[in-house]
């Protein structure tokens, strides 16, 4: 399981962990102001960050097509005393609200609120399709043998949070036995997930349950009330 849902996985075959690239911004020199972990700790390689900050913000403030989208994508290496993951992770979390709301008044703008919430409904609909599946059924299994999936029991729980925010019906009784309480999903909570690994059958395939949660992610930031902190 990644530190962070934004560190750029280590390469195939390398048992390290998280990457060994060195970390060239030395400590005093110009840096944007997201502080360090200790020496022993990781974070974010600040060359990385910074190269896409400056990037994202020449975009933003020429206004030629930087989408909350590919903020959200965005990935870093992770070495030791590197950028605070979580201080990088709350400005780049503030920039994709930021560009979500104006992506989404746009649409209103383009198609009128009528016709952008029949979109919205929807677009809810597709999510509820598979969110109403029954724990263990709702993604498709990795067919290559050892291939990389996520963990079934953790999705399927985050699954039934979200389905909680999003209204989808209630998960059954398991063993006769009800669940208990799911507490509902912010945006937020969903940009954090992280999965342990499964091996092969045991899991869900992890690029449809990317995909899923890219889907969940977009329609949540579309909502004033997810915008909230």
């Amino acid at each position: 399981m990644a530190f962070s849902s934004r560190s750029q996985p280590a390469p195939s075959g390398d048992s390290a962990g998280p990457s060994q690239v060195p970390d060239p911004v030395e400590p005093g020199s110009s840096e944007l102001p997201f502080g360090r972990v200790s020496g022993k700790d990781y974070g974010y390689h600040s060359g990385q960050v910074e190269e896409f900050m400056a990037r994202a913000r020449q975009a933003y403030e020429q206004g030629i097509g930087l989408t909350a989208r590919e903020v959200r994508h965005a990935v870093f290496d992770a070495v030791r005393g590197g950028y605070s993951a979580e201080a990088v992770d709350e400005a780049l979390d503030r920039l994709e609200d930021t560009l979500a709301q104006a992506e989404r008044d746009e649409r209103i703008a383009a198609e009128g609120i009528q016709a952008w919430a029949e979109s919205r409904r929807a677009e809810r609909e597709v999510l509820l399709g598979r969110l109403n599946r029954p724990a263990g059924e709702r993604f498709r299994r990795p067919t290559a043998v050892r291939a990389a999936s996520y963990d079934q029991r953790e999705v399927d729980a985050l699954c039934e949070r979200i389905g909680l925010t999003l209204g989808a019906d209630p998960a059954p009784a398991v063993g006769g036995v009800q669940r208990g309480p799911r507490r509902p999903v912010s945006v937020d909570d969903v940009r954090r997930c992280t999965f342990e690994a499964a091996e092969g059958e045991p899991g869900y395939d992890e690029a449809q349950v990317d995909a899923f949660l890219d889907a969940v992610i977009e329609y949540l930031s579309g909502e004033d009330r997810s915008l909230t902190r």
